[in-house]
């Protein structure tokens, strides 16, 4: 039976963003997939959108509440293999959209050609910038790690393998995530004590791990247009410039971080701190690769043909990472 976290509100004035939630919270849809086809098509004519698949061999529960407080729930949809013979390691998987807009059902065709290939693969909703400020979304996600590792029973997952994935906002996530797993930084709402935020595999598809790099932190320049940082952490770099290093991945590497893949666009932009990120790895020993698709814009694994180089190569790195272990 799967079981759904309940809130204790009481920690809510800790972090920050303590506030009465409602069923009705404001929803920024700016960032679609129908809309960003058609902006990029203009420069890419032969792309098509990657719709959702019918996959035999894989079930799924949809729009799952793995946690409420009040009248507010933060869903999931996860699928998996129907097979159930064997465990199977699992894969957290976060949207982007400046931590302001997107949805979830942006990586279900991700998350349906992962499960096609052995893995537990949720797609999570999590807290945005019109609805809570930073860290709010951070803290939801670590809460989606526990809850899924938790209801591992439920899906066949083997707890002690699971991986983090995002793209571009949810890439940054992704990466915060990772490293700070298991170190009581910005912990996770109160769950079971024995549910660990940790994660063993980290993907982050073209989301900068540094936020005080010029590309991010000097966009301020006009005040009547915040950049999508200065609404998530609802302060400039200059304003709060703690905020904006507190939430940079590349300031919590070190030889726990998770072995890691970057998967990148052409455009350096959102590449941002991946240099240092590696090098700390790669002084750890950690395993690391980069895998970069030329000529392609940022969002390019909403779209054929660049979705078709993707997962595999998701996959690819999530199998040798596991079989490693």
């Amino acid at each position: 039976m799967i079981r759904t976290v309940a809130v204790i509100l009481c920690l809510l004035p800790l972090f920050g963003f303590a506030q009465e939630y409602k069923a009705d919270f404001p929803r920024d849809t700016s960032f679609n997939v129908h809309d960003t086809y058609l902006k990029e098509r203009k420069y890419y004519p032969f792309i098509k959108a990657v719709k959702e698949f019918s996959i035999s061999g894989i079930a799924d529960k949809r729009n799952v509440v793995y946690y409420s407080f009040g009248e507010r729930k933060l869903h999931a949809d996860v699928f998996y293999p129907v097979e159930s013979i064997q465990k199977y390691p699992g894969v957290i998987l976060i949207h982007g959209g400046g931590w302001a807009s997107g949805d979830k059902s942006h990586l279900v065709p991700m998350a349906q050609k992962l499960a096609e290939h052995g893995f537990v693969a949720a797609t999570v909703e999590y807290r945005l910038s019109s609805e809570a400020l930073y860290p709010a979304g951070v803290i939801d996600l670590k809460t989606a790690i526990k809850w899924l590792k938790l209801n591992a029973a439920d899906f066949n997952l083997d707890s002690s393998k699971v991986a983090v994935l995002g793209t571009s906002a949810g890439a940054t996530l992704a990466s915060l995530l990772a490293t700070t797993g298991g170190k009581g930084v910005l912990p996770s709402h109160q769950l079971n004590e024995n549910a660990s935020d940790r994660v063993q595999a980290l993907v982050n598809i073209d989301g900068v791990t540094d936020f005080t790099t010029p590309s991010e932190s000097a966009k301020d320049e006009d005040p009547a247009k915040p950049s999508a940082g200065a609404h998530w952490f609802g302060a400039t770099y200059k304003q709060k410039p703690e905020l904006w290093q507190e939430a940079s991945a590349v300031n919590y590497v070190d030889a726990k971080t998770p072995p890691t893949i970057f998967i990148n666009s052409k455009n350096a932009r959102f590449h941002a701190g991946r240099g240092d990120f590696l090098k700390v790895l790669d002084q750890n020993n950690i395993y690391n690769e980069v895998y970069t698709i030329p000529r392609t814009p940022h969002p390019f694994w909403l779209f054929y043909p660049w979705f078709d180089e993707t997962w595999p190569k998701v996959v690819d790195f999530l199998n040798y990472v596991f079989k490693e272990e």
